[in-house]
């Protein structure tokens, strides 16, 4: 049987996906990955070559996957946060491996930047408001979408309601609050140049 070092690092991502998500970067261990990925530890140092690489990949890889389920759209913020909640509601894993990687790694890289920087440009230039504006147009819409997973099942559903009623109320929620807030701060927004 021929060997196939794409499904090896495929099993790995995902391994350590897990895992990450589970322990951080700083409790996870290469040993448990191989294991559960079916490999062997050195492959992973072959193919990403740290621990901290495999973790910086994983991280990449995910939200290559998140872009993709919730692209950000410049034009209609209350569906991106509504995409997005959907997205990180069906996999909370998301949200928790960014959360490992903003305690672990506080300072965010420049291609990070470069892409915030991009998204809300696009912002700006679809509601022809300031940039700094449209990064806190993005950073609430972003937010909103988090809110959910951040909370306590206890607190985000007092009533006990079916988690799928109550998640759903909630989603229509994070829309409307969006969409008043979005349409709020671009009405009273100085306009740009563009606009």
């Amino acid at each position: 049987m021929a060997y196939d070092s794409a499904a090896t690092k495929a099993r790995l991502l995902d391994a350590a996906y897990d895992e990450f998500v589970r322990v951080g970067l700083a409790g996870a261990r290469v040993e448990r990955i191989a294991k559960a990925a079916s490999a062997n530890k050195q492959a992973i140092y072959l193919y990403f070559g740290s621990k901290e690489e495999l973790f910086d990949a994983v991280m990449a890889d995910r939200l290559r996957v998140l872009a993709d389920v919730a692209p950000i759209t410049a034009d209609d913020l209350p569906g991106y946060a509504g995409a997005l909640f959907d997205a990180l509601t069906a996999d909370p894993g998301l949200q928790r491996l960014s959360q490992w990687r903003a305690l672990e790694f506080p300072e965010a890289s420049e291609a990070e930047i470069e892409s915030h920087v991009a998204k809300a440009t696009e912002i700006a230039e679809s509601y022809g408001v300031p940039l700094t504006l449209a990064t806190d147009l993005m950073m609430i819409a972003l937010g909103a979408a988090l809110a959910w997973n951040a909370t306590a099942e206890r607190i985000r559903n007092p009533l006990g309601e079916p988690e799928e009623q109550r998640a759903a109320t909630h989603r229509r929620s994070v829309v409307a609050a969006v969409t008043a807030l979005t349409s709020a701060l671009t009405t009273d927004a100085p306009k740009t140049k563009s606009s």
